[in-house]
C-alpha cells in the first residue's frame, strides 16, 4: 500500500507540473468524497488527529423518550440536570455528515455507563450526574444516554464515515453518596483524607473531593463484589452471566480480584464487544500509575480480539489509543509530570498521549512562537509520544477567549498547532461559555447552540472551522509533521510529514492582506509546481519561488494540485 501511495504522489506531481494554467477547480479531496476514498489516500495518525469532544447529555437529543429515568425529577441548579442529549443524537449528526464536514476524524464523548440515581447539593444547587463522571455500575449504560445497542450502532456508523471513537472512562472514583445511592464498601474505596495536591501522596492516596469515594487502585488485595451490586444484577436477571464473565477474565489474566481489575474488565468489555478505538482517561494523576499500564494492556488485547472477529469493519492497523487527563500537564514538561516530590512519566504507563493544558496560554503569543515551540518539543523531548491540544473544555474555568470574541483566530491556533486538536462542542459555532446564573463549570456546559447555526454570523464562523478542519484531516503533515517558517511577512510556513514511503507536504499563509497577495514558497515547492489553495478553491503555479492569489481571504491552505 505504501508503494501505491508513493506512485500516486509522483503521478500527481508529474501531472501538475505539465499544467501551468491558473484556474478554479475542486479540492484535492472533495467534501463529497466517501470515507473509503479518503481512507485509501490519507493514512490516519492519532498524533495529528482532529478530535471532537462533546458532553453526551448536552449535544443532541435524538430520543426524547429517554429524557427522564430513575425519578430524576428534583429541581436542580442552572445547567445541573439532565437536558436530553444522548447517543442516538450523536449518531444522527454522524449520519448527517456534521462531523465529516468539520474534518473530524475522532469523537470523544463523556462517559455513558450507569450513573448514580440521586442528586447532590454541594452549594451549587442540586446536581445530577448528567456529565457521566459519577459511575454507579460500569457494566451497563445509563438509560438517559441510551442503550448498548445504540452505542454499538454509533460506533459502526462512525467507522463507516472513517471516524474513530474515543470513550471517556473513569477508574479513579465512583459516584457520590446520595439519598438514592449508598457508598461502595470500605474494601473498595477510601473517603478520606481529601486531596490537598501538595505532593504525590496527597494527590493519589486520597479522595479527589469530599463525597467522591476514591477507588483503591494501589492495592492488590482481593475484595468481594458489593452486596448492593450483586442484588442489582440479580434483579436485572444477569447475575450469573456477570459472575461467569468475571471468572473467565481472572482465570485468563491471573490478576488478583483487587478493585481496579474488576473495573478494568468492565471498561474493556466495551472495546471487546463494540470496537471502541481508544479511551480518554479521567483524573489520571489521582490514581497509582501502574493501573493505567494494566488498563492499556487489557484494552489493547480487547481491541485486537474485536478486530479479529470483525475484519470487515476494521479501519486499518492502527493500535488501541489511550489519552490521559493529567490535570495541568503542559507540553513544556516533556514526558514527565512533576508532583513536587516525584516525577511520573505517564507515557511509560500506558498512555500514547496526554491532554495539553498549555495551549490556552500559549495562544496569546504569535503564530510562529506557538507553532515552532510545539513542533520542536514534539520532535525532541516528546519524540514518539503526542499531546492533545485544546482551547476550551468542560472543566477548565479559564479557557482561551471565554467571551468568544476571536472564533477565527481560535480556529487558526487550535487547528494549525502541531499535535492533535480537541474541538470542544460549540467551538465551531461560538457557543456561549458565560451563562448567567450558573455556578462553577456548569457555565461551560450549555446545550449545543443548534438554533443559531443558520445565522449569517455563525455560518461564517462554522465555514472557517470546516475549511481548516478538512485541510487538517486530509493532511497528516498539519498536526503530525515538522514545522518550518518560509516567510515572515506575509507569514508563510510549511509542514512536512514522512512515514516510510508516504510523504505529505503543505504550505499555509496567515494574516495575509486582502486582494492580491504573493506567498513565498521557494525551497519547498519548485517553480512550475501546481498548487491548490483549498480555502479559496483556486489552483496556482509556483513562479520565481512565489504563488500569487487574488481574493479577500486572509488565509491560504496550499497543497499539491491533484
Amino acid at each position: 500500500m505504501k508503494r501505491v501511495f508513493a506512485f500516486f504522489c509522483l503521478l500527481i506531481l508529474f501531472t501538475a507540473c505539465k499544467d501551468s494554467t491558473v484556474k478554479k477547480t475542486q479540492p484535492a479531496i472533495a467534501q463529497n468524497d466517501t470515507p473509503e476514498q479518503v481512507k485509501e489516500t490519507v493514512p490516519f495518525r492519532w498524533a495529528g488527529a482532529n478530535i471532537y469532544f462533546l458532553l453526551t447529555d448536552r449535544f443532541n437529543n435524538g430520543n426524547p423518550e429517554n429524557d427522564i429515568n430513575y425519578n430524576r425529577t428534583e429541581e436542580t441548579g442552572p445547567l445541573r440536570g439532565f437536558m436530553g442529549g444522548d447517543i442516538q443524537g450523536i449518531t444522527q449528526k454522524i449520519e448527517d455528515g456534521y462531523f465529516t464536514d468539520l474534518g473530524i476524524n475522532a469523537i470523544w464523548f463523556t462517559p455513558v455507563v450507569e450513573q448514580v440515581h440521586g442528586a447532590t447539593d454541594e452549594g451549587t444547587g442540586n446536581t445530577y450526574a448528567y456529565h457521566g463522571y459519577w459511575a454507579k455500575d460500569w457494566t451497563v449504560l445509563d438509560p438517559n444516554f441510551g442503550s448498548r445497542k445504540e452505542l454499538e450502532k454509533m460506533v459502526k456508523k462512525a467507522h463507516e464515515k472513517g471516524i474513530r471513537i474515543l470513550m471517556d472512562v473513569v477508574l479513579n472514583h465512583t459516584g457520590p453518596v446520595t439519598k438514592e445511592d449508598t457508598a461502595w464498601p470500605s474494601e473498595w474505596v477510601i473517603t478520606e483524607p481529601t486531596c490537598t495536591f501538595q505532593d504525590y501522596e496527597s494527590t493519589t492516596a486520597c479522595t479527589l473531593v469530599a463525597n467522591l469515594p476514591d477507588i483503591k487502585t494501589a492495592t492488590d488485595e482481593a475484595v468481594e463484589l458489593p452486596d448492593a451490586l450483586l442484588a442489582k444484577w440479580k434483579s436485572e436477571g444477569r447475575l450469573s452471566m456477570e459472575l461467569d464473565e468475571l471468572q473467565l477474565f481472572f482465570d485468563r489474566t491471573g490478576y488478583p480480584r483487587a478493585p481496579r481489575f474488576y473495573i478494568i474488565k468492565w471498561l474493556t468489555d466495551y472495546v471487546n464487544d463494540l470496537g471502541i478505538d481508544g479511551f480518554r482517561v479521567d483524573t489520571v494523576k489521582h490514581a497509582d500509575e501502574k493501573a493505567w499500564a494494566e488498563l492499556y494492556k487489557e484494552a489493547a488485547y480487547a481491541f485486537e480480539n474485536w478486530k479479529n472477529r470483525h475484519q470487515d469493519q476494521v479501519l486499518d492497523d492502527t493500535p488501541f489509543f489511550m489519552v490521559g487527563e493529567v490535570y495541568n500537564y503542559g507540553i513544556s514538561g516533556g514526558r514527565n509530570f512533576d508532583f513536587g516530590d516525584k516525577k511520573v512519566d505517564y507515557f511509560s504507563h500506558g498512555f500514547n498521549s496526554l491532554i495539553n493544558f498549555e495551549l490556552k496560554t500559549d495562544a496569546d503569543k504569535n503564530y510562529e512562537q506557538i507553532f515552532k515551540k510545539y513542533s520542536d518539543l514534539l520532535h525532541t523531548k516528546l519524540n514518539g509520544a503526542s499531546v492533545v491540544n485544546y482551547l476550551t473544555s468542560h472543566d477548565d474555568g479559564s479557557p482561551f477567549d471565554k467571551e468568544r470574541r476571536k472564533p477565527f483566530y481560535s480556529a487558526n491556533v487550535l487547528l494549525l498547532t502541531p499535535g492533535a486538536s480537541q474541538v470542544y462542542y460549540g467551538d465551531e459555532t461560538a457557543r456561549d461559555l458565560s451563562i448567567e446564573g450558573t455556578a462553577g463549570d456548569a457555565t461551560l456546559r450549555s446545550f449545543m447552540n443548534w438554533e443559531e447555526i443558520d445565522s449569517l454570523k455563525t455560518k461564517e464562523i462554522l465555514t472557517h472551522w470546516q475549511k481548516l478542519g478538512q485541510f487538517r484531516n486530509h493532511h497528516p503533515a498539519v498536526g503530525a509533521g515538522k514545522h518550518k517558517r518560509l516567510a515572515k511577512k506575509p507569514y508563510v510556513f510549511s509542514r512536512t510529514y514522512t512515514d516510510g514511503e508516504f510523504k505529505d507536504k503543505v504550505v499555509v499563509g496567515l494574516d495575509l492582506p486582502k486582494g492580491k497577495k504573493s506567498l513565498w514558497v521557494k525551497g519547498f515547492f519548485g517553480d512550475g509546481t501546481q498548487l491548490f489553495d483549498t480555502y479559496s478553491q483556486t489552483q496556482v503555479e509556483v513562479n520565481k519561488g512565489r504563488v500569487t492569489l487574488d481574493n479577500d481571504y486572509t488565509i491560504a491552505l496550499l497543497e499539491l494540485a491533484k
